[in-house]
């Protein structure tokens, strides 16, 4: 073993032992309390990036903190192995989605032990194993049994040319194209399963104390709590046209209704005048988002249906529209428009020549509708309501009397309404969990019978776009027989949203093997529920919202009953919320980066150059071939230069150029900015020459652009690959720069010298304690204090960093110690109890962040194995107190004097410093002291006179 810090070498040496030894295996304990960390389970997309380590490593140094503190901690790790990159690579490759997904399993699976993270890899668990979705069927079997899942007609996005349903994130673009052809996208309506979320809307809105407040937010909204009433009106053909309003006091100002264009009494009131006006606006309004359909600046957009309702409140006839503002997923996809009190409405009213009614007159003011500049939103008293009139709305005085009335009249009905839509889980997709349902023509929908699950995915899958689920032609899976009768039947087709799969994996960890239920109840009792889980924020509306309704459901429906009894009452419930704690880190951005300098030589079309030959350059070669370009035309000379100095035809140069620096590309188009600020696109084919600065054929995808400090993408070419650079500087340089450089909850731009001061840091260490022999004499009883003092100094710090999830201030203390060891390893004070304390101290804390060296040097000052079972130093306040501070004194708030002073001062005794000093005196010149502002804590000192 080298003498010096070669991490290449040690690394894998405590990897293995630790592997051997089953170190970091998690066990019942009862003797201790548990800690269950959880970090979010990662998509095996094929390589792990800096992404998963900014999110895993930071996690690691915490659970490990944890179990320094005598917790038994569980960190378990596994992977989210369903979904649709793995069926787009297996149409894009034909690769079979299970073969692309387990190879990069396995690779990503020796990336992750390279990190040297404490995951317990017995408990891995895959979600794709049959051993792990045969319980994700289940769970939908238990959902169904107590009527949380149901199935329904309704519309997904679809493209007609790739002929397939596409997922939200094959949408694209504001014209909502589909991302691999381009093509519009359309809705189209099929039957599918929903889980009923909503049934629990009111519920999820109590979230746990230990999660961050911008979540709870997120949810809180996502879920859209409305209080108001329900109004019933009615078609002119007699249909019930129920309507949710937050204001029924303003029912009275009602001029006409809104339908959403996917409403199912739409066509039924359209007159056949106004069909054809009507098609066309649902057909343009299914191309849009709903995010899009309701953006506040959107102008609005409506059709006449020709129909008409009767408002119940007043018996007036008001024409019934059509517009994409009004959503079907929110209230009853049905509005009464109020345009006098609601800037939508009005906008609309404005937009169409609608009537607008004032109801709300503020104090002392008189609005009239034609008038109104902009909807009036605020309090007022009530006006052109019949008996209501002159009562006041602020507050909900008004509101209430109103539903009042409305309920004795029975025509609505006191609501609270959710933005919150069902979840649907039901993809047309293959590479997926199959849904556990056989459709027989003699018993309907009939559950598959557990003992026959798991119902397996077959592998010689079809994987070719056709608009319908893969499995639904692959005659093997899909035809069955009724469990119940025998009959000949058919199974569901549909795939498990993958949702589905992480909505209960903090489950199967507890018992990845246990064949009677999801989890083994004895470890479930012990483990659950997670204390601690770290992930990104991007997942607050949909999987962080997913798995808490999952507990949820799972409770009503038993599943945690038999845990739940084995559980000490003490404890917090299990089956409440699935993580107590939750805790978001940012994100770590591309390196910001220079494009590529090019003269791009070519021929102009229109506004583009269509160029035969780019010549790569340096800042300084552009700018001067720049001035060359603009003196071509009196400088032959110039020409004549460019073509010799790169190698060019005589005449080539006068062709049409342009020189600059790349700031966008893609495929075929290349966008640089001139020195002077204008920008030129330059369209390549694949016969453009490239020629680099040596004078070397190169390809066209190795020029790099213009770069700020952006989301990493393979595309932009700006990805951050931690496999190199473990293997040039170590996993624990790695671990330390991402705990070092960045506050964890907000991330920033990757910075490729960043990580040799953390290099610089590591190899210091490394001396520190291998080679600081004693040095002969007695040490200085101060510098013995001083060096004790700054090791509880710290062991506070890197303690309340790693608490509070301030990894770069734990780490910036590290560095200061090790600073402190430096300047004392020359003098006495090395080789005393004090320094082997301080050396003992720094590698303990040291080993939640950079593990393995902190376990070899451990090794080498002779201490037993392992560090990783060793507690956190404790800390002594009284030691890590100062003996001396700095009294910062002013004199009528100017600032006079910094004095060094014994710590604990009291006020008499500051004052009699300060007066002390001639700095101070002079200021005071004999003048009376009128008063004495003292802060002791903070050293500071202001006398006024």
């Amino acid at each position: 073993m080298s003498e010096k810090y070669v991490p290449q070498e040690i690394e894998p040496k405590w990897q293995a032992r630790w592997e051997a030894d089953g170190l970091y295996r998690s066990r019942i304990d009862h003797s201790r309390p548990k800690h269950y960390a959880l970090t979010m389970l990662p998509y095996p997309s094929g390589d792990l990036h800096i992404g998963h380590w900014y999110a895993m490593a930071p996690s690691d140094a915490r659970a490990r903190y944890m179990r320094m503190r005598g917790y038994n901690v569980l960190f378990p790790m596994g992977f989210d192995a369903f979904g649709l990159p793995a069926e787009n690579a297996a149409i894009k490759n034909r690769t079979h989605p299970k073969v692309w997904t387990y190879a990069n399993i396995e690779r990503m699976r020796k990336q992750l032990r390279s990190m040297g993270a404490i995951f317990d890899w017995e408990r891995e668990v895959v979600s794709s194993d049959p051993e792990y979705y045969r319980w994700t069927q289940w769970f939908f079997l238990k959902f169904y049994e107590n009527g949380l899942a149901y199935r329904q007609r309704a519309s997904v996005d679809f493209c007609p040319n790739c002929n397939t349903t596409l997922a939200r994130e094959q949408v694209w673009g504001e014209d909502r194209h589909c991302e691999r052809c381009g093509t519009p996208v359309i809705k189209k309506e099929l039957e599918q399963w929903f889980f009923r979320i909503t049934n629990y809307a009111e519920e999820l809105l109590q979230h746990p104390e230990g999660w961050p407040e911008k979540v709870k937010l997120m949810q809180t909204n996502w879920i859209g709590r409305s209080e108001g009433a329900q109004v019933t009106f009615h078609t002119e053909q007699g249909d019930p046209l129920p309507v949710f309003t937050t204001r029924p006091d303003t029912l009275w100002g009602a001029t006409f209704m809104v339908l959403a264009p996917e409403h199912p009494l739409v066509m039924k009131v359209t007159t056949p005048e106004q069909r054809s006006a009507v098609e066309a606006y649902i057909a343009q309004t299914q191309r849009q988002s709903e995010i899009e359909r309701t953006a506040a600046d959107k102008e609005k957009t409506g059709v006449f249906t020709g129909g008409y309702a009767i408002n119940p409140v007043n018996q007036e006839r008001i024409p019934i529209w059509i517009a994409d503002y009004v959503l079907i997923t929110y209230g009853s996809g049905a509005i009464m428009a109020v345009p006098a009190h609601d800037e939508r409405d009005f906008a609309f009213a404005r937009q169409f020549g609608l009537p607008v009614r004032v109801v709300i007159q503020p104090e002392g003011e008189r609005l009239e509708g034609e008038r109104l500049a902009e909807a009036f939103v605020g309090d007022g008293v009530m006006v052109n309501s019949a008996h209501f009139d002159g009562t006041p709305t602020a507050g909900r005085e008004a509101i209430n009397r109103v539903i009042e009335w409305l309920e004795a009249q029975g025509i609505g009905k006191r609501a609270v309404t959710y933005r919150l839509r069902d979840w649907l889980i039901s993809r047309q997709r293959y590479w997926g969990a199959p849904i556990p349902i056989i459709y027989c023509p003699t018993c309907g929908i009939v559950p598959v019978p557990e003992d026959q699950l798991p119902v397996l995915l077959p592998e010689d899958v079809e994987f070719m776009p056709t608009g319908q689920s893969p499995l639904k032609y692959h005659p093997a899976f899909l035809n069955t027989t009724c469990p119940r009768c025998g009959s000949q039947a058919q199974r569901e087709t549909d795939t498990m949203d993958t949702f589905m799969c992480s909505s209960w994996y903090q489950l199967r960890y507890l018992s990845p093997h246990y064949d009677k239920a999801p989890f083994d109840p004895d470890e479930a009792a012990y483990w659950l529920p997670v204390d601690q889980y770290t992930g990104g924020i991007e997942h607050a509306t949909m999987h962080l919202m997913y798995t808490r309704f999952f507990t949820k459901a799972m409770r009503d429906c038993g599943i945690y009953k038999e845990a739940a009894s084995r559980r000490d009452p003490k404890l917090p419930p299990i089956d409440h919320e699935p993580m107590l704690a939750l805790y978001n880190q940012g994100m770590i951005l591309g390196e910001p980066m220079e494009g590529s300098y090019i003269a791009a030589f070519g021929a102009w079309q229109a506004e583009t150059l269509h160029v035969h030959k780019v010549v790569v350059l340096d800042e300084a070669a552009a700018k001067a071939m720049q001035e060359a370009e603009h003196t071509a035309n009196t400088l032959l000379g110039s020409v004549s230069e460019m073509e010799r100095a790169f190698g060019m035809a005589e005449g080539e140069a006068r062709m049409n150029t342009a020189i600059g620096e790349i700031i966008k590309r893609n495929e075929n188009v290349i966008v640089i900015e001139r020195f002077d600020g204008s920008q030129v696109t330059l369209e390549v084919t694949a016969e453009t020459q490239v020629v680099d600065r040596a004078g070397n054929s190169v390809p066209i995808e190795s020029l790099r652009y213009r770069l700020g400090a952006e989301k990493m993408s393979k595309s932009k070419g700006n990805v951050v690959a931690p496999d190199q650079l473990v293997a040039q500087y170590g996993a624990d340089a790695v671990r330390g720069y991402l705990m070092f450089a960045f506050r964890w909850e907000s991330g920033g731009p990757w910075d490729s010298q960043g990580i040799q001061g953390v290099v610089r840091w590591l190899n210091d260490v490394w001396a520190v304690v291998t080679d600081s022999p004693p040095v002969p004499g007695a040490a200085d009883e101060r510098a013995v204090r001083a060096l004790r003092r700054k090791v509880h100094q710290v062991i506070h710090r890197v303690g309340e960093g790693l608490e509070t999830f301030s990894f770069n201030t734990a780490v910036a203390a590290l560095m200061e110690l090790k600073n402190t060891l430096m300047a004392a390893r020359k003098t006495p004070v090395c080789g005393t109890p004090a320094w082997q304390e301080a050396i003992r101290t720094l590698l303990l804390l040291m080993a939640p962040f950079t593990p393995h060296i902190a376990e070899e040097l451990w090794q080498r000052i002779g201490e037993p194995y392992s560090i990783h079972n060793q507690p956190f130093p404790a800390y002594d306040p009284e030691v890590a107190k100062e003996e001396e501070i700095t009294l910062v004194v002013s004199v009528n708030g100017k600032l006079r004097a910094r004095l060094q002073a014994p710590a604990g001062l009291s006020e008499s005794e500051a004052v009699a410093l300060a007066l002390a000093a001639p700095e101070v005196q002079k200021h005071i010149n004999g003048g009376a002291i009128k008063k004495v502002i003292y802060v002791a804590e903070r050293g500071m000192l202001n006398l006024v006179i």
